[in-house]
Parts: C-alpha cells; structure tokens; sequence
C-alpha cells in the first residue's frame, strides 16, 4: 500500500485504456505517453497496459506502507528515496515508511510510476484508467489527494537481478512531429497545408489530457469549405481545426467530433505530444502511412527486445 504525502499537480491511476467502449460515449483515457508507461511496468515484472500513476508536471510524495519494487518512466522528476536521489528508468524496492518523492518534472512533462502487481483499484469496462471528465474509474474517479491510500494487487519483494532492470528513454524535442494527412484534408487549401507543415506552432496553456492547443499561423479551409462536418469518430492524435488553429485531440478526447480533422499524428509520435509543455514550440511534418506503420512496428520491436531482456532476469 502507499500513502500520498502530496499529490503533486496532477496525478492520477492511468492503463492501457478502456477500449472497446467509445460507440455508447466513453472516453478511451489511458496513459498519454503508453510508451514509457509500458517501459515502467516492464522494468517491474507487469504487463505493459497494467494500471500506473500518471504524474503530470510537478511529482507527489508517497510512503510506501508495504514492500513492492516500483519503476519511474517518462519524464526525469529527479525522485529521491528517503532523501537519496535515485535514476528514472531503473526497478528499485522499496521498504514499508520508505518515502518517495518526486520534484518538477525535467526532459518532458509526464512520468509514469509502476509497481510490481499493479494497483489495486477497481477495473471498470475492462480498465483502471481515470476519467476526469466522467469522474469514474482510477482512484474514485478523480486525482489522487493527499491522505489518500491503495493498495497493491500483488507485491513483490525482490527480482532477480533487480538493479540491472533499467532502460533509459530520451525524447528528441527538436524533431517534428509526424502526421498521415486526412480523413478531411481535402477541406483544407493547398496554402493552408503548406502553411501548417511549415510553421512553428505554441502548446497553449489551455492543453490537458483531452488534447493539445496549438497557437501560430491560421489554416485555411478551400473557399466555400466548412468546418463543420456530420460527427464521426475521433482517434488519439486527430487534428481538429474547428477555428483556423490545430487542436491535438489526446487520451481523454470526446469519443465523435463534428470538426474537419486535417490529419492524424501518428502513433509512435505520441509520447513527443504528451511530453510536450505549455510554451514550447512545436512543428508537424507530413509522412505517409507505410512510413507511419514501419515507424510503429520500429517502436513495437523495441518495446518487445526490452521485455526479452527484462525476462531473462527471472523471479526468485
């Protein structure tokens, strides 16, 4: 079981997410960044979808009540245990009235802290996840505050080879962020296509989990094209443009939307979108979807060699 000291900004039980349920109006959720959600829960025995605390910004303070070993992922919130720094990326065991506790966050935005076993919170639709908007699933349907207590579902004590359990993921903010075009791009001018792939666009401080707000150059509709359209399903990624400006719908967007969607980002560019923070500058580049694909099942390849390695270092 943990304790939260404090809660830090925003903190909350994120998974895999709650597939499977969006055509009767549920939010999919889940982790922003599944990629080092994924990585945290492999570095600690879980299945990679199993339940986290995403934390967001500024990290909480929790005491450990019960032996576990735990795993930070993401974002570096220079953690401590007991005073002592401890590295993002590496399984580490914790004792009962043992205290983590995890600062601003740096290179990035979000982290994900896994135990072994998981949390023990109710599984609602096939899912931990939370969802702020409905204020069900997680802890209670809401962030984590302080005083609050969970459990764990089953904890371990030791893996073997338990510190050489680390990966260290980097994320490269230079870069563009990658997107397929459609399933409206045709909505859109020849200009105003150019103009968004080759402009420089702000996070704005209005971003959330259900999707990022970019600020910069006006994109054109061709001249007689609405933003309107009948609502049709909404994927992580879509790029809305209801006012000119691009809205990246992320985990907690509305399961239709009745906005010209201009492309998608694509899936292995996910985690650089959540990473991202209000302020920082952002830009798009246009792939093709063979490209995105090959990009995806590249991230996939990687993901299942660190579980190969993890699981040689076997459970005493």
């Amino acid at each position: 079981m943990i304790h939260v000291l404090n809660p830090g900004f925003l903190t909350t039980v994120q998974d895999g997410g709650r597939f499977g349920y969006q055509r009767f109006g549920v939010p999919v959720c889940g982790a922003m960044d599944a990629y080092a959600m994924a990585a945290a829960n492999l570095l600690v025995g879980n299945r990679p979808d199993e339940g986290v605390l995403e934390i967001t910004e500024v990290g909480p303070a929790i005491r450990f009540e019960t032996e576990n070993i735990f795993a930070l992922a993401g974002a570096d919130f220079l953690p401590t245990l007991n005073g002592v720094p401890i590295p993002t990326g590496q399984a580490m065991p914790a004792h009962p009235g043992d205290v983590l506790e995890c600062g601003p966050a740096t290179n990035g935005f979000r982290g994900y802290l896994a135990f072994s076993g998981g949390l023990n919170v109710p599984n609602i639709m096939e899912s931990k996840s939370t969802c702020l908007s409905a204020q069900f699933g997680g802890f209670h349907g809401r962030s984590l505050q302080k005083n609050d207590e969970i459990g764990f579902c089953a904890p371990q004590c030791w893996i073997k080879g338990l510190l050489q359990r680390t990966v260290h993921l980097t994320y490269d903010f230079n870069a563009p962020i990658r997107v397929v075009l459609g399933p409206q791009a045709d909505a859109f001018s020849a200009d105003g296509l150019e103009v968004f792939f080759s402009s420089e666009y702000r996070m704005g401080s209005a971003s959330d989990r259900m999707g990022c707000r970019m600020e910069g150059a006006e994109i054109r509709l061709k001249a007689g094209a609405s933003p309107n359209i009948l609502s049709d399903g909404v994927a992580m990624g879509s790029i809305q443009v209801p006012n000119g400006q691009p809205i990246v719908m992320m985990a907690d967007r509305q399961t239709t939307g009745g906005y010209v969607k201009l492309g998608c980002v694509i899936t292995a560019d996910l985690p650089l979108m959540a990473q991202r923070r209000p302020g920082d500058r952002v830009r798009f580049q246009a792939i093709t979807l063979r490209e995105a694909q090959r990009l995806l099942a590249d991230r996939n390849r990687r993901l299942r060699n660190l579980q190969d390695d993890l699981e040689h270092n076997a459970y005493w």
